[in-house]
């Protein structure tokens, strides 16, 4: 139902827990209709230009609503006989774009691109090469990282992967004129976001107006996971105690050994600090037992500590729901 190949639906389930269908007896899954309607919208979105990446982990209204503001968008451009441009969003940021490739940096510069995006971009760099874009540090983290080949080369994602973290960007995407199904492939599974190069600036705009709402939709989806942690600061008040583990040394081990997609490999340092803050966590409070003049020290050490344990949790967990990662 949703014309799509079943190879493709499965990568959606495994990795980024797109759906989760029931099974039966025989082993064969059972969609219901919520799950063939969220996958449809998947489908939708990713044809427009959003990565299953960052649309994956949304809820199914989240997805109607930036299908459907993609919808007033195409409805709203000259090839639909609309106005003659996307109204510019009142408070809304302009894009921070990082643009590897001269040509296309000029061309997003044009003002059918603004006007169609609603608003002006805010080009932070423009460099030759990837290899350029990463061995320069960024004075700002920028939203989008934008690559432009001719003709997309097959083993290009460990070097975007490199300068898209350089660049610290939210997102990468990549505009080609022509490209063989598996390099479309892998970099589609790594969370780029494709274009085939269009003829009309209206169109270029539109694109980068849908990743624009992705990625403001995917840093609303993050921010109510990342208040808690903040409010772990709290901890270090006199008389509370830090919240129990959420993970044992055992779970810790098993996450350290998953193999992630980040080129960081930031699940296993980050199981790695928290193994090490319990541990000095336990070890402040057994002190506190055998040394009763430094009770007071001790006690606060021990906040600090399972304050940090509960900030790094809080961060474990937006990690692994943006990766797709199965804490469980």
């Amino acid at each position: 139902m949703a014309q799509m190949p079943v190879a493709t639906l499965r990568i959606w389930e495994q990795r980024y827990q797109a759906v989760r269908p029931g099974t039966a007896p025989s082993g064969h899954r059972l969609y219901s209709a919520a799950d063939v309607q969220r996958v449809m919208l998947l489908r939708q979105l990713t044809d427009q230009g959003h990565a299953i990446g960052a649309t994956a982990g949304l809820s199914t209204a989240q997805l109607q609503a930036l299908a459907a503001q993609q919808l007033h968008a195409q409805q709203s451009s000259p090839a639909a006989g609309g106005s003659k441009g996307k109204p510019a969003r009142p408070g809304a940021a302009a894009l921070r774009v990082v643009v590897v490739g001269h040509a296309l940096a000029a061309r997003l510069q044009r003002p059918a691109v603004a006007q169609s995006l609603g608003q002006p971009l805010k080009l932070l760099a423009v460099f030759e090469s990837l290899e350029e874009a990463a061995a320069h540090a960024p004075e700002v983290a920028c939203d989008l990282l934008i690559c432009h080949w001719p003709a997309l080369p097959s083993e290009v994602l460990p070097i975007i992967k490199l300068a898209q973290q350089a660049r610290s960007a939210a997102r990468f995407a990549v505009v080609y004129r022509f490209a063989g199904a598996a390099a479309k492939r892998a970099l589609a599974e790594a969370g780029a976001a494709l274009l085939r190069e269009p003829p009309e600036d209206e169109d270029l705009g539109q694109w980068l107006g849908a990743l624009q709402a992705s990625i403001e939709a995917k840093s609303a989806q993050l921010a109510p996971t990342l208040v808690p942690a903040i409010a772990a600061n709290t901890l270090l008040a006199d008389g509370v105690s830090p919240p129990p583990r959420r993970f044992d040394d055992a779970a810790l081990t098993a996450i350290a050994g998953l193999s992630p997609t980040l080129a960081c490999e930031c699940p296993r340092h980050i199981a790695e600090l928290l193994m090490q803050l319990s541990s000095f966590e336990a070890y402040s409070a057994a002190c506190i037992k055998r040394s009763p003049a430094d009770a007071e020290l001790h006690a606060h050490l021990q906040r600090v500590a399972g304050a940090s344990r509960a900030m790094f949790e809080a961060a474990m967990v937006t990690l692994a729901e943006h990766e797709g990662l199965n804490l469980s």
